[in-house]
Formats: structure tokens, C-alpha cells, sequence
């Protein structure tokens, strides 16, 4: 009875040791997953956020880590991301690898609505929550997906607004009634022309839309595209693309003499450096834009203020050739969001990580606004209003606030003479 009793008690102790054997051990560092892209249409956009999370990072380790609360103490970042070449295929294989094989903690996507869309499946299958960085794109958010949430800037349904309630309002009043509609075929921009259709078109409007069309994201020329717009003789020209498209029309349209009352193109206000190194300060001159951190003065309530921000950017990456941007401001944003969320969520559980950053909505002042999610995890906050470009000295330029008109330093409007 006492060697079956012993026998007994070792193998009780031979399971418990063997228990807590296998319990995972504690974390000594958080891995950050994350996919850019070097090259390709999207690296642009995609190259900025990178950096600007690997700022974030950078500046975080030399601070002694970030604070996890559910571990009670400090622990480094480790950042790994890998190279997708603006090419879904790959975008979709270095995710998987960064889930199954390295092993993160968390999980970031690229920039742009094209490349986190083969994210958010992949995130949704393998139950982890996507730190979605700047897809914005409707079709990203569902009911029935908990595991995404868009930090760095609002949902496409709701970026052109106030750009539609300026056309409506004031425009209008300007002389302003007709408009074409020319967007390329993707996620993000198809989005936002569909948004801009339904606000000019709503019942009451004065605005006719007299050209309506998409052409391919790789577009690269735009001449007789321009050609039939003008054909349309619009007041207003809405050219809604990546920095890629809009780099090529304004050429083509500076190249072609055609003018247009009011032009509005996307990553004039997004990506301001890397336009006018392609286009040149005078192609640029009174065009339209969205107005964001980069120029507006958010006041952030963690982190660095925007200029600090540039500074440690031109430190970090001197003759890089990726200019200072929006984006970067989106991916240094969402370093700041998965600081805080590791930093009151009860553990690394990806739900719990998914409940602290939702409760940062609404009570989170950021680079880019004030930090608001809807039910699905798309962006509500960090509104993006309307501006536009002027000459700042020789070959430089920067945006006003134009619209709404209750912005400090808002401008009146300066259109165009054909």
C-alpha cells in the first residue's frame, strides 16, 4: 500500500512537473510582424509607414522597452518585417510565415487598402488581431471579424465629406455646379468614389456629375483621359488615385494647358514631398487635397508632436530618397496605439489585446486626430478636411485649411482661370 501510495505521489508530482514544463514561458521580448514594400506601386505609401513604425520602435527600446501590463515590467521590441514588393502573392506568404513560423505577438499590416486586403482574412483565420495601418477600404470591416482594427486613418466611406460639403456649399456659391469623377479601380479609391457619388448626388444637391470614370491603378499616362474630360467642359475635377496616378495626371496635365476651376487630387495633401520632387512646385500650385497631421496642428497626447517627428525622421534615414509624410505619421501612429494597448490589456491574448485598443476610442488624442473606432474596428476619428496647396518660397509649397471654414487658419479659396 505504501510503494503503490509512493508510486502514486510520483507520478502526480512527474505530472505537475510535466505541466509546468510545458507551460509557455515568459516572454523576454514582444515580436511586431510587419510586411513593407521596397518597390512597386505601393511603396510610396508603404515605405513611409515603415519607417515611422521603426521609429517608434527605435525610440521605445532606447526608452528601456515598452511596459506590458499583464507581465508587469518593461520588455524590448523586436520588429520583423519582410520585404512584400507591393505583390499580394508575396504579401500573403510572408504573413502566413510571420504567424506560423516567427511567431509574433503582434501583427501589422502594409499600407494601403490593396495589400491589408489578403491580410485581413489571413489575420481572421488564424485568429490574430490585424493592426491595420492605413486600409481603408470598405469592404476590409465586417460584423463578423473581431480581429481588426484601422489606426492610422479613417475609413475611405468617410475621407471625401467634407470635400462633397465644400463643392455643395461653397463651390457652388463659386459657380461650381458641374464635376467629373476620374478614380483608379481599387479598393481604396473605388471607396471613396463611391462615397463621393452618393454625397454629390444626395437629394437637394446642386452638383451635376458630367464625367464618371475608373481607369487602372498602374495608369501611367493620362493624355486622353484629360482630353475627354475636358470634352465634359466640368467646373470641377476630382482625380482620386495612388501617388503613382496622381504623379502622372498632374504632369500629363500641366504638359496638356488644360485648366480647371477646382482640381482635387489625394496624395497632393498625403504625401506632399514625394509630389512635388515628381511633379515640381508650380504643377502642384491651387490644387485641392485632404489636410492632415503633417499640416494641421493635432495635439497629440503621447509620443512626439509632428515636428519632433520630422526631425527624428531626417536623422534616421538622411539621403533615403522616402520623404516625410502622412504615411509616416500613420505608422509611427500605430506603434503609439500597440504601446498602449500592450500596455493596459490583462494579457497578450489577442482578444485582450483587441478590447484595450478598443477602449482607447474616443479617449486618445494622436498625431492624426482624435482616435475613434466604429463596432467593425474601421477608423471613425482622425478626420482628414479639405485644403489646398500654395507657393511657400522657391520651389516650395504648403497647404492651408480650406474647408470647413471654422478650422484655424482657414483660407478662402483660390480657383483656378481657365
Amino acid at each position: 500500500m505504501l510503494r503503490k501510495a509512493l508510486m502514486a505521489l510520483g507520478l502526480l508530482t512527474a505530472v505537475a512537473s510535466g505541466g509546468a514544463a510545458s507551460a509557455d514561458p515568459a516572454p523576454t521580448e514582444i515580436k511586431i510582424g510587419h510586411i513593407h514594400a521596397t518597390s512597386g506601386p505601393y511603396a510610396a505609401i508603404s515605405m513611409p509607414s515603415y519607417y515611422g513604425l521603426q521609429i517608434w520602435v527605435n525610440d521605445t527600446n532606447a526608452a528601456g522597452g515598452v511596459l506590458v501590463k499583464s507581465l508587469g515590467k518593461k520588455l524590448p521590441l523586436k520588429l520583423i518585417s519582410y520585404d512584400d514588393q507591393s505583390n499580394p502573392a508575396t504579401a500573403s506568404t510572408l504573413l502566413n510565415q510571420l504567424i506560423t513560423q516567427d511567431k509574433v505577438d503582434i501583427l501589422v499590416s502594409d499600407s494601403g487598402s490593396v495589400l491589408t486586403a489578403v491580410a485581413v482574412p489571413i489575420a481572421k483565420e488564424h485568429q490574430m488581431l490585424l493592426f491595420d495601418m492605413t486600409g481603408t477600404g470598405s469592404s476590409l470591416f465586417s460584423k463578423d471579424n473581431l480581429y481588426i482594427a484601422l489606426l492610422g486613418d479613417p475609413v475611405s466611406t468617410i475621407w471625401p465629406k467634407d470635400v462633397a460639403d465644400f463643392l455643395k456649399d461653397q463651390g457652388a456659391k463659386d459657380g461650381i455646379k458641374k464635376v467629373a469623377l476620374l478614380y483608379a479601380t481599387n479598393e481604396f479609391t473605388n471607396t471613396q468614389a463611391t462615397a463621393l457619388r452618393n454625397f454629390l448626388k444626395a437629394p437637394g444637391s446642386p452638383i451635376e456629375i458630367v464625367y464618371d470614370q475608373g481607369v487602372p491603378t498602374n495608369t501611367s499616362n493620362y493624355s486622353v483621359v484629360i482630353n475627354n474630360i475636358a470634352d465634359a467642359a466640368p467646373d470641377a475635377v476630382l482625380e482620386l488615385g495612388y501617388p503613382g496616378n496622381d504623379i502622372a495626371f498632374l504632369r500629363n496635365l500641366g504638359d496638356s494647358g488644360q485648366k480647371f476651376k477646382f482640381l482635387f487630387t489625394i496624395y497632393s495633401g498625403l504625401e506632399t514631398d514625394e509630389l512635388v520632387k515628381n511633379v515640381g512646385a508650380a504643377g502642384m500650385e491651387n490644387v485641392f487635397t485632404y489636410i492632415t497631421g503633417v499640416w494641421l496642428e493635432n495635439k497629440a497626447e503621447v509620443g512626439m508632436t509632428t515636428a519632433q517627428l520630422r526631425a527624428a525622421w531626417e536623422k534616421a534615414y538622411p539621403g533615403s530618397g522616402v520623404e516625410f509624410g502622412y504615411n509616416s505619421l500613420a505608422g509611427y501612429t500605430t506603434g503609439l496605439v500597440i504601446g498602449q494597448a500592450l500596455g493596459t490589456a490583462d494579457s497578450l491574448a489577442q482578444l485582450d489585446l483587441r478590447k484595450a485598443v478598443f477602449a482607447l476610442s474616443g479617449k486618445l488624442k494622436t498625431l492624426d486626430g482624435s482616435f475613434e473606432l466604429d463596432e467593425m474596428g474601421g477608423q471613425i476619428g482622425e478626420i482628414t478636411p479639405l485644403g489646398q496647396i500654395v507657393p511657400d518660397g522657391k520651389d516650395k509649397v504648403k497647404i492651408v485649411p480650406t474647408y470647413p471654414a471654422d478650422l484655424p487658419g482657414a483660407a478662402k479659396p483660390i480657383y483656378n482661370r481657365p
